[in-house]
């Protein structure tokens, strides 16, 4: 039967994750692309890159709004639909995927709409200075034009990579990025459109992305089919949705709020030159997450559909893999960035001053990187197995709670100054990454799986 197929109940635990986990990673990975490539390019523009990349910079705390937005309909509603199926309930699974996607489409107007109004006096507020403002604008003003491609392409792969196309979700970004690539160099340079032209080859990526996703979701191949006919939004299910997509939200949001704190903080103490500094760093930690994340993402389905079948003994199997792996991978990241610090910030800028400045921020920016597997797998499993409070709170508690107190108290430090802001980010990883990963043992592991069923 149909709704026999990629059984996450059968086979090794492992083997299953990992069926997932690799395209999943492949996909992460080709996703930052997206962003990273643009980057890439643009602080390479002759004459203008240093101001270029900053002012690109200064729209993450918008973009990440938009991607927040697409998690919390994306990410709250593929669990919920990978529950269902290994309940054997197909049906409230497609009603789970159409409200979702309802949903996209309806906030992605009004999000288009209300950043495209406001754009200007929000970018200041945000740390632009005069001379890094026309670059934001130009970036801005035709990314959010395609916002409901970049919101459809990313909320729906979720519903591909929970029925078990993994490689099918990978393909998803793997197209877009490509497209970007190739399109990039052609827009920035050969037609000199500058920053401008990064945003276009973006969103004309993204925009083959979301149908590639649509004619994936809405063919015969699909285990779980979108049905694109009149709205029919039931309230329940969508509270369930958002209340479990609100940890991603949240995760996505409050990286805006950091954003947004860093870039003034920097703004004050540094100037252009250090919040260009957290442009390099904050795209370079966009790489090296995505391994992790691609990881996690790939063990939510597997721990989700267990979870729903009762099988407790292959969801703590799930859990210890999960954990292993992430807590290995994080390690090797972290020396990476202590050997190698000048070789990943001259990817995008090599101009002697941003490396001089950069080298010594980025030592301590990501100084204890692998508390953050903790902080993973104690999020993927409060998420796949349906615990949108736990989820939540450890969201708001790394960036609201600790990372943003800290970039407006540690500056004050005698001696400290700018680099507080830096090194607000890996005290929140210890603090955050050991609270949400021991929580989740005492709730999930001593309680909801003490027995193995």
């Amino acid at each position: 039967m149909e709704g026999q197929k990629n059984d996450f109940g059968q086979g090794s635990v492992a083997g299953n994750i990992m069926a997932m986990a690799v395209p999943m990673t492949v996909a992460q990975i080709l996703n930052v692309l997206y962003n990273i490539v643009d980057r890439m390019y643009i602080g390479h523009i002759p004459g203008e890159s240093s101001l270029a990349l900053t002012g690109v910079g200064l729209t993450f705390p918008i973009i990440s709004m938009v991607t927040a937005f697409s998690n919390l309909y994306g990410m709250g509603g593929s669990p919920l639909c990978s529950i269902a199926r290994g309940e054997g309930k197909l049906d409230r699974a497609e009603e789970i995927m159409e409200n979702s996607f309802w949903m996209l489409v309806g906030t992605g107007v009004i999000l288009t709409v209300f950043f495209l109004a406001v754009q200007k006096p929000l970018l200041y507020a945000f740390g632009a200075s005069d001379d890094t403002i026309s670059y934001a604008v130009s970036y801005l003003t035709i990314y959010l034009l395609g916002n409901l491609f970049v919101m459809v392409g990313l909320g729906m792969n979720p519903f591909i990579n929970a029925q078990g196309f993994g490689k099918v979700g990978m393909i998803t970004v793997g197209l877009g990025a490509v497209i970007n690539l190739i399109l990039d160099p052609v827009f920035i340079f050969v037609l000199k459109m500058g920053v401008r032209g990064a945003a276009l080859a973006t969103i004309f990526s993204q925009f083959c992305s979301a149908v590639w996703v649509l004619r994936f979701l809405t063919g015969k191949k699909a285990i779980l089919r979108l049905h694109l006919r009149r709205p029919r939004m039931n309230r329940a299910l969508c509270r369930q949705i958002v209340s479990l997509g609100t940890s991603s939200f949240v995760m996505n949001f409050t990286n805006s709020v950091v954003q947004i704190a860093c870039n003034r903080q920097l703004q004050i103490y540094g100037g252009d030159l250090y919040v260009g500094v957290m442009t390099i760093l904050n795209s370079i930690r966009e790489v090296l997450v995505m391994p992790a994340n691609g990881l996690t993402n790939g063990a939510q389905p597997v721990l989700s559909f267990n979870y729903g079948a009762r099988k407790n003994g292959r969801v703590k199997q799930g859990i210890r893999f999960t954990t292993m792996i992430c807590v290995l991978y994080t390690c090797m990241a972290w020396a990476l960035t202590l050997l190698f610090p000048r070789f990943f910030i001259q990817i995008f800028n090599d101009e002697p001053g941003l490396l001089q400045a950069g080298v010594g921020a980025m030592h301590i920016y990501f100084f204890g990187f692998c508390f953050m597997a903790l902080q993973f797998s104690g999020q993927a499993v409060f998420v796949g197995l349906g615990q949108a409070k736990y989820a939540v709170t450890f969201s708001l508690l790394r960036k609201v709670v600790i990372v943003v107190p800290l970039t407006f108290l540690l500056p004050l430090i005698p001696g400290v100054g700018l680099y507080g802001v830096f090194l607000a980010e890996p005290i929140s990883n210890v603090l955050g990454g050991c609270a949400c990963f021991f929580t989740m043992l005492a709730v999930i592991w001593n309680r909801k799986l003490r027995d193995d069923i």
